[in-house]
């Protein structure tokens, strides 16, 4: 009888354990985001700027956790403060809790473009100009997922966005300075490359989350054909 009791206490300790190794979020760490292109709005923020916009966006999704790589150096100097014997005992961070990313998020920037037609008949005034104009901005990113175990590439896919605008365009120039009123976020740019870090998380959560067999898969298929023919259609191959 104490046999039978032990094998089934066994049984269902380990049965819990599966279930809460299953019940685990996939442990993410994104790194920063890499440029192919001559895109005028890239900078050497950049790459660092879109790694935290997509850390937040899979933080926000909730189905992953979202281990912050750039201030790791922040959290083990905290922890050797605390090691020191200066802060409190109970207070002190606790050394060898720092989680480990299973998997790093590597993006590349591999096509943008803007398409501008239509000048509205715009006007000037003390160096304001408003002019009517068609915007259409295109991007591209180069997604890979590595096994930090194995160093294997798990998953690769090109995620593609773009944003139109029609209507008034703002710009202003006062002497040698020029430039746009507001920020890249209000402009097709902005809104193409918010888009594409947008489908990435949501990618993301539906090939390591909710898994092959999903639904979601399938739409992500059809997007990913439809992204080969028309990469087919425009290379000559004469």
């Amino acid at each position: 009888m104490k046999k039978i009791t032990f094998l089934f206490t066994l049984g269902l300790m380990l049965s819990l354990f599966s279930l809460s190794l299953a019940a685990e979020k996939p442990r993410l760490g994104v790194l920063r985001f890499t440029n192919q292109t001559s895109a005028g709005w890239w900078s050497g923020s950049m790459g660092s700027e879109l790694q935290d916009m997509l850390a937040a966006e899979l933080a926000n999704i909730g189905a992953f956790q979202v281990l912050e790589r750039k201030e790791i150096d922040a959290v083990l100097g905290e922890q050797n403060l605390g090691a020191s014997g200066r802060i409190d005992s109970q207070t002190k961070a606790k050394i060898g809790k720092i989680k480990g990313a299973k998997y790093l998020v590597a993006g590349t920037v591999s096509a943008f473009e803007v398409q501008t037609s239509g000048t509205g008949g715009g006007i000037s005034i003390m160096g304001l100009s408003v002019g009517g104009k068609n915007d259409k901005a295109y991007m591209a990113v180069d997604l890979k997922v590595i096994d930090t175990t194995t160093g294997e590439i798990v998953d690769a896919r090109t995620v593609e966005a773009s944003s139109t605008s029609y209507g008034l365009a703002l710009g202003a120039s006062v002497g040698s300075v020029s430039g746009n009123l507001g920020n890249y976020e209000k402009t097709p740019t902005g809104k193409a490359i918010r888009a594409c870090i947008m489908e990435i998380a949501e990618y993301l959560e539906c090939s390591m989350v909710k898994g092959k067999s999903d639904p979601c898969m399938s739409e992500y298929a059809g997007k990913e054909s439809t992204r080969r023919e028309k990469t087919k259609k425009s290379i000559d191959l004469q």
